[in-house]
């Protein structure tokens, strides 16, 4: 089933969870056992982040280089099949511009129309190690927007079909670190809709009135499609650094501080972030969001508590 589909026809918000590919070495057993938990909850889907190839040089005696492409983690197309074949769920892959020619997003289409999925995350992607500003691989797409036109064109050209996928496109409620201030972004993001896709994504946030305002700029930008807030819960004190670094996104000082006072008490901050990350999932099904999106990490314990408190 679709997600349009899915957001259309649901009576009452639900949850949707995002999972990481595990890195090369872990087997399907292991993994699927990592997602497991989840299925208590009966998701309507899962998304799969997707991950580019790393490039390495190795130094040759003759003081040359050697470039190699090194996968540390397993494959989004893979870790589908396998959460497909074991729990008969929805599984959305994340199709990124990045490291990839259209010839070969237009094959990983393919190969998700193969297996049946026929849902798709538009992403344009990071930049790699050592890239200041994002490079499109050759004969590539620079932004999502292209890509959302490219999977449509996809449909219409080798499918025969008006649409076979429904595309989701993420959003930034704090504004993307590269955009010169929020109306440029969400015209970004209004772009990314126009050419087609169905729905939005939010990257995680801290402060619900930082996504209300987003959402009312979008709507007043003429945005229609729905938007689902994205929320991670906080199991460390650490991440109130890592997370603004790499993410480029607050943290509100309230929770800074409460976590500080128990930093070396790791159950503690375990139990905060939770208990935050609770009472934000419950105002925003209070304020009638149609989902909401968990960026789960690849940890359970936390993301299922909160699910069992909210839905």
């Amino acid at each position: 089933m679709k997600v349009s589909e899915i957001l259309s026809s649901s009576k009452r918000p639900y949850p949707s969870l995002e999972i990481v590919p595990p890195m090369t070495g872990l087997t399907k057993a292991e993994l699927l056992d990592e997602i497991r938990p989840f299925m208590e909850f009966s998701p309507k889907y899962i998304n799969v982040t997707c991950h580019r190839d790393e490039v390495e040089f190795t130094p040759k005696p003759d003081g040359s280089y050697v470039r190699r492409l090194v996968r540390r983690r397993i494959s989004e197309s893979a870790v589908c099949g396998a959460i497909q074949s074991e729990f008969k769920v929805e599984v959305v892959p994340h199709l990124i511009c990045g490291g990839a020619s259209a010839e070969q997003i237009e094959f990983q289409l393919q190969d998700f129309h193969f297996m049946g999925i026929s849902n798709v995350f538009a992403l344009r992607g990071d930049c790699i190690t050592g890239e200041k500003r994002f490079t499109p691989e050759a004969g590539g797409y620079s932004h999502a927007n292209e890509l959302v036109e490219a999977i449509h064109r996809f449909e219409r050209e080798r499918l025969a079909s008006e649409q076979f996928f429904s595309v989701g496109v993420g959003a930034y409620p704090e504004k993307h670190f590269e955009a010169p201030n929020m109306e440029r972004d969400i015209e970004m993001l209004r772009q990314k809709v126009d050419a087609g896709a169905d729905y939005i994504v939010t990257q995680m946030f801290f402060d619900n009135r930082v996504f209300y305002d987003f959402s009312d700029r979008c709507r007043a930008a003429g945005i229609t499609v729905p938007i689902i807030p994205g929320l991670k819960p906080l199991s460390s004190y650490r991440q109130t650094q890592l997370l603004p670094e790499t993410f480029s996104i607050d943290i509100p000082q309230e929770l800074v501080v409460e976590l500080e006072t128990f930093k070396e008490d790791k159950q503690a901050c375990y139990r905060i972030g939770q208990q935050w990350c609770t009472e934000q999932c419950r105002d925003l099904l209070a304020h009638g969001v149609p989902a909401v999106h968990f960026y789960t990490m690849g940890k359970a314990s936390n993301v299922a508590g909160i699910l069992r408190d909210c839905f």
